[in-house]
């Protein structure tokens, strides 16, 4: 099945990101695997964590840690995430396949942008984004997170768009 989503101009978008579009609007897969594709349109966390991790890795390995980080904790519930142990945090994140490339960083970003949307968004990652906010609006809530940058938050429509979470379509 193609998972489908309006029309966005992608012309601005560079890098991995861009070639994951690319490869949807060829082949109708993000990742290159389907059911990667599908756990990333059913877990807003993990659209969230995938750009995060878009750090010095492939951005398909990128968007696929979060399903990985999923396996290993059995959930991506941001409070529960907060709450832990960094040096636990930090060992799921270097088991086999690793999530990212840098274990520690990544699993120290990831628990304060979990910290920072239980303080701030109910621990809920679709609260940054479910209030119809525009680009503008998103691009400075995402640098607000830990670990994002003005190049990963002006990625966020596209991921929120192709993933099928917000239609950006109008927007520019």
């Amino acid at each position: 099945m193609i998972w489908t989503v309006p029309d966005l101009d992608i012309s601005s978008a560079g890098g991995g990101l861009r070639r994951m579009m690319d490869r949807f609007l060829e082949e109708g897969t993000l990742t290159g695997d389907p059911e990667e594709d599908k756990f990333l349109r059913e877990h807003p966390e993990a659209a969230l964590l995938g750009l995060l991790f878009d750090q010095r890795v492939r951005a398909e390995y990128a968007f696929m840690g979060p399903k990985r980080l999923f396996d290993r904790l059995g959930h991506l519930d941001m409070a529960r995430i907060a709450e832990m142990e960094l040096g636990e945090l930090s060992a799921l994140f270097a088991q086999p396949l690793a999530v990212h490339r840098f274990t520690n960083m990544m699993a120290k970003h990831t628990q304060k942008v979990a910290r920072h949307l239980v303080d701030h968004y109910q621990g809920e990652v679709v609260r940054l984004w479910n209030d119809g906010a525009d680009v503008a609006t998103l691009h400075k809530r995402l640098l607000a997170l830990p670990g994002f940058g003005p190049g990963k938050a002006a990625k966020i429509k596209y991921v929120l768009h192709f993933l099928g979470y917000r239609d950006f379509s109008d927007e520019s």
